[in-house]
């Protein structure tokens, strides 16, 4: 059952009595990646978390197109700037996530062996995970949820602290994750990456949607004036 669109109404986010998320509404829909830009401190991770159930709002609907909780729960993943790497080879990452999400014994060899290969990892399938480098932790964390095959995923500045050769390796992947059919849903301060890999931007400000167009129309002409500030370096908050 697909779960795509997600919709949110008019969703707020209180903490202390001040709004971090204010009044947004927004459809995503399947199709083009859609890249959320916007200054330290707007609500870009929040957002991401609110999207995929981590944290619930403090006012407004969050709802899946199917009715089916646990599918909506299970057809949608996300991955973090640090991923949280288990104490177990390469391969037994895979496969713990594979067997919590209820995927039969039968189809796991094969899913960890297509994962390793698409995001380069055949060759440390063996290796502790703890001891790989910061862009292998990445992919790795990527092959975990590509394993899954979700119909959307949730990325939180996924290349934040690594190098430029690691950041293209990712970057790649979540490519071929979006020819693969994915949903892409990310965050990131990069506007060099969000150039490469937008279709689409959603440009939050204090909180609140201030634009959402074409990712070309975004960078060439954005309609509001926060946005344009922010493009030239001169919006701050």
């Amino acid at each position: 059952m697909a779960i795509l669109p997600l919709a949110l109404n008019q969703v707020s986010l209180y903490a202390d009595g001040k709004a971090l998320l204010d009044a947004i509404s927004l459809e995503i829909a399947k199709g083009p990646r859609t890249v959320i830009l916007g200054p330290n401190g707007s609500g870009k991770s929040l957002l991401l978390r609110v999207f995929h159930g981590l944290i619930p709002p403090s006012k407004g609907s969050v709802s899946w197109r199917g009715e089916d909780a646990r599918e909506s729960r299970v057809r949608q993943a996300m991955v973090f700037q640090d991923p949280v790497m288990l104490r177990r080879s390469v391969a037994a990452n895979v496969a713990y996530a594979l067997r919590l999400n209820g995927i039969p014994a039968s189809e796991r060899n094969t899913r960890i062996q297509d994962a390793l290969a698409r995001t380069g990892l055949t060759e440390l399938r063996n290796r502790p995970a703890t001891v790989l480098s910061g862009g292998e932790q990445q992919r790795l964390a990527l092959a975990r949820v590509w394993a899954l095959e979700p119909e959307i995923l949730f990325l939180d500045e996924p290349t934040a602290s690594l190098d430029p050769g690691a950041t293209a390796a990712v970057e790649a992947i979540i490519d071929d994750m979006h020819s693969d059919g994915c949903k892409i849903v990310m965050t990131t301060h990069d506007l060099g990456q969000a150039r490469r890999l937008a279709d689409e931007v959603v440009f939050l400000h204090k909180g609140r949607i201030a634009e959402r167009s074409a990712a070309p129309a975004f960078f060439e002409q954005p309609q509001s004036k926060t946005a344009q500030a922010f493009l030239d370096g001169r919006l701050m908050w």
